[in-house]
């Protein structure tokens, strides 16, 4: 019998090959849907490339053949005004026959530790299974809301002082468009180069822009969007205010001759029915990307609590199924001005929180009140209150990335 040589290394652009048939492997992508984007393989491997170079790409071999593996990004994200470095974990993957063998469970680790090395306290992923990250450590911070609008249903024009004009896709001013917004935006990642690339890999060539200007003939939003089969596809819209907001439907509207609907997607948790005069449209909210604290100490010394007329502290036992830096008991310190300080304290503590709870609270996307409610933060009400007065509450606005 054929016995495994297993072992972990980096996975440099030299198996570029390898890890691209891996990943069409295991996330089922055929000639045939190559083909409906207008990739060729040699295209879609050149544009995998950036990402073996840029990324942290770590795999388990059998010998000379790559057979499970895991890519995290260099980028960075908002969380509520602060600019965290933060690894994007993606190309996750192992060929079935290594299944069962605890190779992406070691590959996780490493992972983090590597993210941990470089900086990067927050991560992101988009999960095929909500369950298995959850078992590693990660929990859903965002949502995502698809919607369908018919026809008669769009809203209709509303006077606005600015204008909305078409771009090409790969248009700088969309670029500053979006860095205007993230800047200001909780949860959202801060694309560079890379992360442009990924977030129109699989779009159709036909893929189209338009950006809103303000009278001052500043960019304050855009729709990307694509018709098809007399549908206004909505990939992405994001505006800086509801005058923005207001011009880019207004935008959408005027298309009202050439189609019969409008279908897209917002990853905000504000649904667009209540917004227009006839509200019975069909929307439909779903989990979307999950994060997670890959220190918590050096996340908390960074995180921007409210300030308040007192310092403030708890003592808690942190459970971390993966990483032995963030198991323990610690006691987090609040001062006034809401610089936060998470300290390890010796024995154990009768409050007992997870990583995955831990995250979802300092992230916004769950309250305090409502995780004590459900079991998942068990403390004194006094506790709840004070981190219900400590914590920004935002719905982390994550959209498509990779």
């Amino acid at each position: 019998m054929n016995q495994k040589q297993l072992h972990m290394q980096p996975v440099s652009s030299r198996y570029l090959e390898q890890y691209n048939a891996l990943l069409r492997y295991v996330f089922q992508v055929t000639d045939q849907e190559l083909s409906s984007v207008g990739w060729q393989e040699k295209e879609f491997i050149r544009a995998k490339f950036p990402t073996m170079e840029k990324a942290d790409v770590i795999g388990w071999f059998d010998r000379n053949t790559l057979v499970s593996q895991v890519a995290v990004y260099p980028m960075q994200a908002r969380i509520f005004g602060r600019t965290y470095a933060m690894g994007g974990l993606t190309g996750v993957g192992t060929y079935p026959e290594y299944s069962n063998l605890g190779l992406m469970h070691k590959l996780l680790e490493q992972a983090l530790t590597n993210m941990r090395a470089r900086g990067q306290y927050l991560s992101y992923l988009y999960p095929y299974s909500i369950p298995y990250y959850r078992r590693k450590g990660w929990e859903v911070v965002s949502d995502k809301i698809s919607y369908v609008i018919q026809d008669f249903q769009l809203p209709k024009a509303r006077q606005v002082p600015g204008y909305v004009r078409r771009v090409k896709t790969d248009s700088e001013a969309l670029n500053q468009t979006y860095a205007r917004f993230a800047q200001h935006t909780h949860g959202a990642v801060l694309r560079d180069e890379l992360a442009w690339n990924e977030y129109w890999l699989w779009d159709p060539d036909d893929i189209m822009a338009a950006i809103y200007y303000n009278e001052q003939d500043q960019p304050d939003g855009y729709v990307i969007y694509w018709i098809a089969n007399e549908v206004f596809h909505i990939k992405d819209m994001i505006f800086n205010n509801e005058t923005a907001r207001a011009g880019l439907w207004n935008f959408v509207s005027a298309h009202f001759s050439m189609i019969t609907r409008v279908e897209g997607s917002t990853y905000t948790d504000e649904p667009l029915a209540f917004l227009l005069e006839d509200a019975s449209i069909t929307e439909t909210i779903s989990p979307y990307y999950m994060g997670r604290i890959v220190d918590f100490p050096q996340f908390i010394a960074a995180y921007p609590f409210k300030p308040d007329a007192v310092d403030r502290s708890w003592s808690f036992t942190l459970t971390d199924p993966l990483l032995p830096w963030n198991q323990g008991s610690f006691r987090l310190t609040i001062s006034q001005a809401g610089r936060g300080r998470a300290v390890p304290i010796p024995g154990p503590c009768p409050d007992r929180v997870s990583i995955q709870t831990m995250t979802t609270m300092l992230m916004g996307y769950k309250r305090p009140d409502y995780l004590a409610k459900i079991g998942r933060l068990p403390t004194s009400e006094a506790t709840i209150d004070m981190l219900e007065d400590a914590i920004e509450q935002q719905t982390p606005y994550i959209s498509d990335y990779f």
